[in-house]
């Protein structure tokens, strides 16, 4: 089989840079690994009932991407009141802060105490601030740290805070102080004005009546409606090239040729299908590249209602749950019965460990006594459920990722008719309009003959494009809402 240009990974990014290129009439393959699109983004389906994977908000400071977003989903996009609480000590807070709301929950002599060790900390400061724990503790005060970031960020990460760099922590909490905690609370900001506001503080967000998946079925449909092709089962067995150029690839027992190639597939696992073998410094890379996985065990509920969240961070260090989404409150539609209640328990892990490999009856029955304990649900009601493991959702930052991705963009330099977009495929740990994002400019690249940097999308530095199609301000107020990735301090 032949087309123009041939596509790995039905995901956000895979699907993009395929309609983008429809839209200048080239068509494309995406080879797709699973049976279903969205990747990380997919809406998955138990018995009628509807989960989002990792919950996805849709709220981006990119104009392009929101236009496609819009032209997609069209009356289909719901606007979302955002509600999410912090589980603390046998309590809930709510996030953003409301003063009030922490001050009854904390206590007046807890208050009193966190209003001391911040001042403690502005006076006394931790130095060197070498650590994520020294960063946010000069930055709140240590008993607040303790409380709204030490245990999550240690459940999510599988690393000690102490061990996690400062620049991590001044990337990932960008913009957000105590400070800036209260102003919003007090005086909400306009959210028409994106630049002003910080993400992880916006109070509604658009979501796809049926999940995020839905508009990635969306887009498929608009693919192949233009000539295009998905095709599932479809894994990536080898990869055939010679200096200069990618010849084929071969997937789900097929070869595919094309001129042009586009790979959000994991790094490690594109350089292990190069076929002949890479020179031996590109190997030994594949090493480089390593993920943190996580599992959602999903309870099926007889209830009307249980609370009002979109979702729960569990900041409680008895149980092992990390986060709780309540998918009812993202949509009425990913519930088929209005008298139950579905919610997804989200536990970080590495694939192989005793969580990964835990059986499924025996999650399900954590899950069960997890949201008893907390007292959110009686375990009486919990009717059904199953478990959706997901593998490398998170690229990891260690010491030697950066030794990686040297040698492959150095290895690509050979290739130039490979490109690399999103999240697995550039090994950051990236937003959807990001992914979005760089497979556009990968089209772009195809379609109108341009020469855009994809790798300087994430990059701290000003990035500079040909073409003017994307201004640089733009591409600044994407940066601003990336996830950053830690960087364990002993990886040095």
């Amino acid at each position: 089989m032949k087309y123009p240009v041939v596509i790995i990974g039905a995901g956000p990014a895979g699907l993009t840079a395929a309609y983008e290129l429809a839209k200048h009439d080239i068509r494309a393959v995406v080879l797709e690994k699973s049976n279903t699109v969205g990747g990380l983004a997919q809406t998955a389906e138990y018995k009628g009932f509807l989960f989002d994977i990792g919950g996805h908000r849709f709220f981006t400071k990119v104009t392009l991407v929101e236009k496609m977003w819009q032209e997609i989903m069209g009356d289909d996009f719901l606007t979302r009141p955002r509600l999410s609480r912090i589980y603390y000590n046998s309590k809930f807070f709510q996030y953003p802060l409301v003063p009030w709301d922490a001050l009854k929950g904390l206590g007046l002599w807890e208050s009193l105490r966190c209003g001391l060790s911040y001042l403690q900390a502005r006076i006394f400061p931790i130095r060197p601030e070498t650590n994520f724990e020294a960063w946010v503790s000069n930055r709140f005060g240590r008993r607040l740290y303790n409380i709204f970031f030490k245990t999550y960020t240690e459940k999510v990460w599988g690393i000690p805070c102490t061990e996690l760099s400062a620049e991590w922590a001044a990337q990932r909490i960008r913009g957000l102080s105590l400070v800036s905690l209260v102003r919003n609370a007090l005086f909400r900001p306009n959210h028409q004005d994106k630049d002003k506001v910080i993400k992880t503080l916006i109070h509604e967000f658009q979501y796809p009546r049926r999940g995020p998946g839905m508009m990635w079925q969306r887009f498929r449909e608009r693919i192949e409606e233009r000539g295009s092709a998905v095709v599932f089962e479809a894994p990536v067995e080898t990869l055939f090239w010679e200096p200069g150029r990618v010849l084929a690839i071969q997937a789900g027992g097929r070869r595919w040729e094309g001129d042009h190639f586009i790979s959000s597939m994991p790094i490690r696992e594109l350089i292990e299908a190069l076929e002949p073998a890479p020179p031996d410094e590109v190997r030994r890379a594949a090493c480089d590249f390593n993920y943190r996985d996580f599992l959602t065990v999903v309870l099926i509920i007889r209830a009307r209602e249980l609370f009002p969240d979109n979702w729960i961070y569990v900041h409680d260090p008895g149980v092992k749950v990390g986060r709780i989404q309540n998918y009812k409150n993202w949509s009425p539609e990913m519930v088929p019965d209005p008298e139950m209640t579905c919610l997804g328990l989200e536990y970080f892990c590495f694939e192989g460990d005793e969580l990964w490999t835990m059986p499924d009856q025996e999650l399900i029955e954590l899950g069960r006594r997890e949201v008893a304990r907390l007292g959110l649900v009686d375990p009486e009601t919990v009717v059904d459920g199953t478990v959706l493991r997901i593998e490398k959702a998170y690229p990891v930052y260690d010491s030697v990722y950066q030794r990686g991705l040297r040698i492959v963009r150095e290895f690509l330099e050979q290739v130039p008719n490979l490109q690399l977009v999103g999240r697995n495929g550039m090994h950051r740990y990236n937003n959807q309009d990001h992914s979005m994002l760089t497979a556009v400019l990968a089209a772009r690249n195809i379609a109108l003959n341009r020469r855009y940097d994809l790798w300087a999308v994430n990059a701290d530095t000003d990035y500079h494009e040909e073409g003017g199609e994307i201004s640089e301000a733009e591409l600044a107020a994407l940066e601003a809402t990336q996830p950053a990735v830690p960087v364990r301090l002993t990886d040095r």
